[in-house]
């Protein structure tokens, strides 16, 4: 799907394609925003939980200057969006809708969780003509999706911990900064509930598969980038904000 050229080009800029990545999962939001309004903001975490889910396994390696290259997955580049979304629905529609997005967010990764292990007890074809290719899909699928109890477990819980604190501390900040400072409540609040995502998935789903002091390194790892990424969404927030879109814009109606 993408030009050999720019597959070379990226292969030796790792560390660009990753901010590209950043901007290009950002823009979507912004322009499903700006396309559907408050609904385009919940498709966005339905979106981002998908793409988390799907490419979170995914492991690779990004430079960052003074820290060096750090080993994360492309659930934690990929879960952006999410944090974009609900502090937009925040910050246009109130708490109430920031938290049904949560709300949704956490019952879509339920479903995945349990339609996927349903589908993996299904066996592959033996025909004849497929079953070679529908063995390398199935365990490819397998090594992709086998979640452990203690994966599945942890996953959730940071997830709905660390959304439902996003949006509490989001509108404390805005109250005691009188709806002042845009930029301080969406990275005091993002910040915050990425350290509580961070520490409990290390916890729950690293510690006791690696030690302790490992797994606190690779929280440490995961949450600078995290840092990274909730700064450069600041622009993105000023820009949804002044733009004015009914919650529920209007269809065209077609005779």
């Amino acid at each position: 799907m993408i030009p050999d050229l720019f597959a070379a080009y990226f292969a030796d800029h790792q560390s660009i394609l990753w901010l590209l990545t950043i901007t290009v999962d950002l823009a979507f939001a912004l322009l499903l925003y700006r396309f559907f309004g408050q609904y385009g903001l919940y498709a966005s975490v339905i979106l981002g939980i998908l793409l988390a889910n799907l490419q979170g396994p995914k492991l690779t390696i990004i430079w960052l200057p003074l820290v060096g290259n750090l080993q994360t997955s492309m659930g934690v580049i990929l879960y952006s969006g999410i944090y974009f979304a609900t502090d937009l629905l925040s910050e246009k529609y109130g708490k109430k809708a920031a938290n049904t997005a949560v709300q949704l967010g956490f019952l879509t990764s339920i479903i995945i969780v349990v339609m996927i292990s349903i589908s993996l007890m299904f066996l592959p074809s033996t025909e004849p003509k497929t079953a070679d290719f529908s063995r390398e899909v199935h365990n490819a699928f397998n090594t992709l999706f086998n979640f452990t109890p203690r994966f599945v477990f942890g996953s959730l819980l940071a997830y709905y911990i660390s959304q439902t604190f996003d949006v509490w501390m989001f509108h404390y900040v805005k109250e005691k900064t009188n709806g002042k400072h845009l930029w301080l409540r969406n990275n005091v609040s993002t910040l915050c509930s990425q350290a509580i995502d961070t520490c409990v998935y290390s916890l729950v789903v690293w510690w006791g598969i690696v030690d302790l002091q490992t797994a606190i390194m690779l929280g440490l790892a995961k949450y600078l980038i995290k840092v990274i990424i909730a700064l450069i969404d600041t622009p993105f927030i000023y820009l949804g904000r002044t733009w004015d879109i009914a919650s529920v814009p209007a269809l065209s109606n077609h005779h």
